[in-house]
């Protein structure tokens, strides 16, 4: 096959762990796109090319796509509907990693008539505990109920919080403060956010989750009729969801969301020493007995390319690396709107990327599980 020239727009912590990735390989020409200079005198190697573009300038954009077979968004959320239109004008296929429920459903609509694929939300989640999600939903002769955990831990918590920053501040607050889709009896539903509090144990750790939005993608659309009750649930520590209802709700700062980032990039440190675990539960009726199925999921920090990435940016970057393999090999369709949950959980982890989350050594590696959990 030849070298794709490929375009990631977002010169931050993301954005340079796919240029990584991708150009590493060897199969593709990599050039990132923002308007922050220092950003991207950080991010320029001898195989990554860069370019200052004000990436919300849409024209400016299109000119920048010129020959490129793919644009990666790595970009903050509010800006996805500008990229997917350059990307569409430009021809090139979109890929991006957002959560963010509004903009997807504006990505859906303008690939409706594209020529070339869009593939939003191919990051963890939304992206890769949808497909592992909807492989387990898929073993069932009738599903209930599938319940979708994610959390990207600090593996040494030492605040109040027990968090550490780990990713976009802007999409932290975002998926704390937006409704959460949901399917409960059977019904398509929003949900409020920090509700829906549960705590579970695995191996040996205790752990508490609760509803936040974006999480599922659109695989309540697509197992809608087909499971009775479907949830996503953000995973913290004990304690940290009552400080951040504190925050967001009885001081009122879910409507100062700028000062709200404010006080959190100032007084919450960032960590690369992470831990990303995602824990699925899946129960319904397999034959005539009805049976509960878990998968669980980790990731730590690892060396790639002569580099130490946090997990987070090893599972984000890998799940839309992965995604951009799978449609430059024909994987995937190569024009339309591709859902997350349409890819295989098999090609997945056996693509050069997805191989991260199958890892044993001291990475990932599916099992099943067995959790205690109890509703508070």
């Amino acid at each position: 096959m030849t070298v794709w020239p490929v375009l990631i727009v977002g010169a931050g912590k993301i954005g340079r762990t796919i240029a990584a990735l991708l150009a590493a390989t060897g199969d593709y020409r990599v050039t990132i796109a923002d308007r922050d200079a220092a950003a991207l005198a950080a991010a320029r190697r001898p195989d990554i090319a860069v370019a200052q573009v004000d990436v919300a300038d849409e024209e400016a954009l299109v000119a920048a796509l010129a020959g490129q077979r793919a644009v990666l968004s790595a970009a903050p959320f509010f800006l996805t509907q500008t990229i997917a239109r350059a990307a569409k004008r430009a021809g090139a296929h979109y890929l991006d990693l957002t959560e963010d429920v509004a903009s997807t459903k504006a990505v859906k609509a303008l690939a409706e008539s594209a020529q070339t694929a869009f593939a939003p939300q191919c990051g963890l989640a939304p992206g890769f505990v949808s497909i592992a999600a909807h492989d387990l939903a898929g073993r069932f002769d009738a599903l209930e109920n599938l319940t979708l955990r994610v959390g990207a831990l600090p593996r040494y918590p030492t605040n109040a919080l027990k968090y550490n920053l780990t990713w976009s501040t802007d999409g932290l607050i975002n998926e704390y403060c937006n409704p959460c889709e949901a399917v409960l009896d059977g019904e398509r539903t929003l949900l409020q956010p920090l509700e829906g509090y549960e705590t579970f144990s695995l191996d040996g750790i205790d752990y508490e989750a609760f509803n936040t939005s974006g999480g599922l993608g659109s695989l309540a659309e697509t197992l809608e009729g087909r499971v009775r009750n479907l949830r996503y649930l953000t995973v913290r520590y004990p304690g940290h969801r009552d400080i951040m209802r504190l925050l967001l709700t009885d001081l009122g700062l879910k409507d100062r969301r700028d000062l709200m980032r404010d006080v959190l990039e100032t007084a919450v440190p960032i960590t690369r020493q992470d831990v990303v675990l995602v824990f699925i539960t899946a129960s319904g009726r397999r034959g005539d007995q009805r049976e509960q199925m878990s998968a669980v999921y980790r990731v730590t920090a690892q060396d790639v390319a002569g580099e130490t990435w946090s997990a987070i940016q090893i599972t984000t970057a890998s799940g839309i690396c992965a995604t951009l393999d799978m449609l430059r090999d024909g994987t995937l369709p190569a024009r339309g709107f591709v859902t997350q949950e349409a890819i295989p959980l098999h090609a997945f982890l056996a693509n050069r990327f997805g191989r991260a989350y199958g890892q044993d050594s001291g990475a990932l590696g599916a099992m099943p599980a067995e959790a205690r959990r109890s509703a508070a």
